[in-house]
């Protein structure tokens, strides 16, 4: 069977829900692009909320050839020249114009990836095709460079009533039936992905041909049984090496939450000293591996992080406790979650001071408060500044604030 995610993409501009100031930005950049100062356009925000068929459907609209690479399968300087640089130097099939998409550029890090995105700024200089990129998170301190290239545009994630009316319009194609509250209830646990949503609505009903209550709870139970609760049970609350393994095998949380959640809890669950010594052995000992794969990218070394941090610490106590303990989530990943999304910009915006002032990036982001000031008190030295550093809208926005 066809997925919805392809059988339902948009078709054309008016089919995109939700993204009208997007969509008509977009729309802008393609029509009029010999008259912008800026070769590319980067469209940000979090995955599933359209960017890539907004730009699909575009091309549709306007008859134009698209042409679609993603970040992640050409990564180096010279797959990006001879993918990206040979697509920019063709000339569009029949003469009707051409769009150079550059899908999930967040892909490009790592060692693997040097010189990537200053191989993507240098073919943005004799572009003569409209070039669009795709990111979940634009502020990543990587991108600054490319960044000052590029004009901005946000998709904002769907409100769950929009999505609820995808749903509607797929289920009256399909002959599903479906109660109102049950679809409402589907669309407003996407947290905005649509993408995702419409596989599970599409999972839900493809042998019954009914969204029911009892199909959405399911889907809930499925979700819990993937939760870092349930997987710690499964290390904590057994001495087999055989269950542990398989723990994190399904959760949604990276490695290093893994390593969080397990720090927090770990002494609340482990009471006798040498358990819980032996215990933080093996967590340290994961933790080496962790920082080799971080420094020299050695990803094989993922798999003894794994065993160590599951098996190896089941197996560290001599025997199961019996005591009940409600595992919690450490409070150090919502403080760095909220330090990261802070500083991002930060980091961006002083780096890009730093480069025009001949200074470090550390020494600007100290005095960063005295451009803010600048920024509030100060019109014409503002101005002035925005200018000589070349401050995109949204950091002369963030320093204003």
């Amino acid at each position: 069977m066809e997925p919805f995610t392809k059988k339902y993409a948009p078709k054309g501009i008016k089919d995109v829900v939700g993204q009208d100031v997007a969509v008509n930005g977009l729309k802008d950049f393609v029509e009029n692009f010999k008259k912008k100062k800026k070769k590319a356009l980067l469209l940000y925000g979090s995955s599933g909320i359209g960017k890539t068929v907004s730009v699909h459907a575009l091309a549709h609209d306007l008859s134009i050839e698209l042409f679609e690479v993603n970040a992640s399968d050409y990564r180096n300087k010279e797959q990006i020249h001879d993918k990206v640089g040979a697509a920019l130097k063709q000339q569009s099939l029949f003469s009707k114009g051409k769009i150079i998409l550059v899908d999930e550029i967040d892909g490009l890090s790592g060692t693997q990836d040097r010189g990537g995105i200053p191989a993507l700024i240098e073919l943005l200089e004799n572009a003569t095709f409209p070039v669009i990129f795709t990111s979940n998170n634009p502020w990543d301190f990587k991108f600054n460079n490319l960044r000052s290239k590029c004009e901005l545009i946000e998709f904002k994630e769907l409100d769950y009533k929009d999505i609820a009316v995808i749903f509607k319009d797929i289920c009256r194609h399909e002959k599903i039936k479906y109660e109102d509250d049950v679809l409402s209830g589907l669309a407003r646990r996407s947290g905005g992905d649509v993408r995702a949503s419409l596989n599970d609505l599409q999972t839900l009903t493809e042998q019954t041909k009914e969204l029911t209550k009892e199909s959405l709870e399911e889907l809930t139970d499925r979700s819990k049984e993937l939760s870092m609760p349930e997987a710690l049970i499964r290390v904590f609350k057994t001495t087999d090496p055989k269950i542990a393994i398989t723990a994190f095998d399904n959760v949604k949380e990276d490695i290093d939450e893994q390593f969080l959640w397990i720090d927090q809890n770990l002494p609340f669950e482990y009471d006798k000293p040498e358990d819980l010594a032996r215990a933080y052995d093996k967590l340290s000992k994961a933790d080496v591996f962790r920082r080799r794969i971080r420094r020299w990218q050695y990803w094989r070394f993922l798999v003894y992080v794994n065993s160590l941090i599951t098996a190896g610490i089941a197996v560290s106590k001599d025997e199961k406790y019996k005591n009940f303990v409600q595992y919690k989530p450490t409070g150090r990943l919502l403080k760095l979650w909220w330090a990261n999304q802070k500083n991002m910009k930060k980091k961006a915006i002083a780096a890009r001071i730093a480069l025009k002032t001949h200074s470090s990036t550390k020494e600007i982001v100290k005095d960063i408060d005295f451009f803010k000031i600048i920024f509030k008190k100060n019109k014409e030295m503002a101005i002035a500044i925005e200018e000589y550093v070349g401050l995109e809208k949204e950091e002369v926005e963030w320093l204003r604030k």
